[in-house]
């Protein structure tokens, strides 16, 4: 399979509250990273999770998270975390992350996160036309940037 474009870059230099005792990223403080870029993105996008219940009569949630950590990420590392789709379902799709280490292009982690469109009652549908229509682009096409 061809790997999609990619969607959104953001860096981020880790900082002391990322990391353990030993100054090595902690395992789970990837999750949170990954999220606000996936937010960012969306918002850049025109969808915000705060108006899509009453703008769009659907709104979205995380189903499932993983993390694969390839290589120690350490404090004041730059880190340059890439956003792009994977898995496309009918009523869920992923959005696929790599962490590269700047000073060497080193992959650090890669992970995912399965999003499933829901009801304002939290039922799950199958993803609404707009948002089918706009993640098939943006595994095929990419994104549009914001003027």
């Amino acid at each position: 399979m061809t790997k999609s474009p990619i969607l959104h870059v953001q860096h981020i230099r880790l900082s002391y509250a990322d990391t353990d005792p030993a100054g090595i990223l902690y395992f789970a403080a990837w999750f949170p990273k990954m999220e606000g870029l996936q937010s960012e993105f969306m918002y850049l996008q025109g969808l915000r999770q705060d108006t899509l219940k009453k703008e769009r009569g659907w709104w979205t949630v995380t189903r499932a998270t993983e993390c694969e950590y390839l290589a120690a990420a350490e404090l004041y590392d730059l880190i340059r975390m890439e956003l792009s789709i994977g898995r496309i379902g009918n009523s869920s799709f992923a959005f696929e992350y790599q962490m590269w280490r700047e000073s060497d292009d080193l992959l650090v982690a890669r992970g995912s996160i399965t999003i499933v469109a829901v009801s304002p009652e939290q039922e799950t549908v199958p993803l609404p036309g707009d948002l089918r229509a706009l993640v098939e682009r943006w595994a095929s096409e990419g994104a549009l940037r914001p003027s």
